[in-house]
């Protein structure tokens, strides 16, 4: 796609027209110059909707480990030889000071993440006094990411003070099949449904990186669009060792910066998120990808992987012309 169609888009998008499904396919097709203006016209598109106060979160991997899902990224899965740390609900005095620590720290959003296809029974209940205690210490608005869970324990968690769930799609239906096998889209995406009917806000993303082409992340994109999230996640795939991505080839910077501003062309108004895989990025990609149309992050450490540092980002978010 040419630059004078991509200002078109552009200003079609100002006016609230929707990117058509062919008009995203062309604009992964833009090179040189004309990736360019696509990269500037993203940085655009989220100046004029987005927030100048940089969306931050945090979370907490609140049970590790001996996962029975099959995704071949994940380190997290019992189906996998990793070396992942494995331990049942965390002690709620350690959740209770991460999330003070996060909260003194200037961060506004704490999410409790799970490992398994769902939280139930009694660890589930001890979960929803945590966000009950949560709810009443501090100011930060509580998410959650633990799994398939059914409509009785999302109501619960609703009840306890979580105020948002978040469910990855993790890539393109056409791809997803071939990483995952003991659950589906479908599965995922009525357990949105039940936090929508609960009362919750969506974060739902997911990877890229993991083999698919160019043409699946404009699907992926696109597929999100009936998903309608606040937060869309991107995270870049961490190969770990013992999975079955353990070897898979990162990605270059353009495909990394060209992947972020067609998801800000579909997605003009959502808060694009910085998740895992940062630590395989340089200081310089960051920035530019801030650049072009990441206006949210998850800080501090993540699940399997070492996140950056809170003030590192505090920084770097500053320098990028946002507040914190």
């Amino acid at each position: 796609m040419k630059a004078k169609d991509i200002k078109d888009i552009e200003s079609r998008i100002y006016a609230g027209e929707a990117i058509s499904e062919q008009e995203a396919y062309q604009l992964a097709e833009a090179e040189g110059a004309d990736l360019e203006e696509l990269l500037e016209a993203a940085h655009r598109i989220t100046e004029h909707f987005g927030s100048k106060t940089f969306d931050s979160c945090s979370i907490i991997n609140a049970r590790s480990g001996k996962c029975s899902e099959d995704c071949k990224w994940c380190a997290q899965s019992a189906h996998y030889q990793t070396k992942v740390d494995c331990y049942p609900l965390v002690e709620h005095d350690v959740c209770m000071e991460m999330a003070d620590y996060n909260c003194q720290m200037g961060i506004r959003r704490f999410s409790l993440v799970t490992s398994g296809r769902a939280m139930t029974g009694s660890t589930m209940e001890k979960v929803c006094g945590y966000y009950r205690e949560l709810s009443k210490r501090s100011n930060l608005y509580l998410c959650a990411s633990m799994g398939l869970l059914s409509e009785k324990d999302m109501n619960a968690l609703r009840e306890a003070g979580c105020k948002r769930y978040h469910c990855n799609m993790e890539t393109a239906p056409s791809y997803f099949p071939s990483l995952c096998s003991t659950h589906t889209q479908a599965d995922k995406m009525e357990v949105i449904e039940r936090a929508r009917r609960a009362g919750m806000e969506i974060c739902s993303g997911g990877i890229i990186g993991m083999g698919e082409s160019m043409e699946q992340r404009v699907e992926f994109a696109l597929f999100l669009r009936e998903v309608d999230p606040v937060s869309i996640p991107i995270n870049i795939l961490h190969p770990i060792p013992g999975t079955p991505l353990e070897h898979q080839d990162p990605l270059s910077d353009e495909e990394v910066l060209k992947t972020v501003a067609i998801f800000r062309f579909i997605h003009p108004r959502t808060v694009l998120r910085f998740a895992g895989g940062r630590d395989s990025m340089s200081p310089e990609l960051q920035r530019k990808a801030i650049h072009v149309g990441i206006n949210g992050s998850i800080m501090g450490d993540l699940l399997t992987t070492v996140g950056s540092k809170i003030a590192d980002d505090k920084k770097m978010v500053s320098e990028m012309g946002y507040n914190f």
